[in-house]
């Protein structure tokens, strides 16, 4: 096991299976030193635990859970091209997407999620750039959606 995976241990964390594509794309993709994952959905065992509009009918709280679930998967994605989660020399960047209610502004407490995940588990390497933009709707009516690009480590 990795160090970044036993980090993750030691949070009672375990690094899930690579969630499937639900349409035409590949769920990470690495590009000379790079990888870049497609959005990552908060998907827990092939479903997910909550649908809808953050600020109705699922919590902010709930939301940043659900966006820490997605960085998780993201983690997942970038193994399955990289090998060894340890070749993360530094995450570059992180983009967050949030089904919102209409009058809902909090975005960026809600990606915190993902980005405290990252920081939690990688360190200073986890230390990113960010968009959390609030979108009306999501694939499947997921409440969010992440995805990241990391820098590797030459192997």
């Amino acid at each position: 096991m990795s160090a970044v995976e036993d980090k993750l241990a030691s949070l009672g964390l375990t690094l899930p299976p690579v969630v499937p594509p639900v349409a035409a794309y590949q769920p990470a993709v690495q590009s000379g030193v790079y990888v870049f994952t497609a959005g990552q959905l908060p998907m827990v065992d092939g479903k997910l635990p909550l649908t809808g509009k953050v600020g109705d009918e699922v919590t902010p709280d709930q939301a940043k859970e659900l966006a820490r679930t997605c960085a998780l998967n993201a983690l997942a994605a970038v193994k399955s091209v990289a090998g060894d989660l340890d070749r993360i020399a530094r995450v570059v960047k992180v983009v967050g997407f949030v089904a919102s209610a209409t009058d809902f502004t909090g975005q960026p407490g809600v990606v915190n999620g993902a980005s405290e995940l990252l920081g939690e588990v990688l360190g200073d390497k986890g230390v990113h750039a960010r968009s959390a933009v609030g979108v009306a709707v999501l694939p499947l009516d997921a409440p969010v959606e992440v995805e990241i690009q990391v820098e590797l480590t030459e192997a």
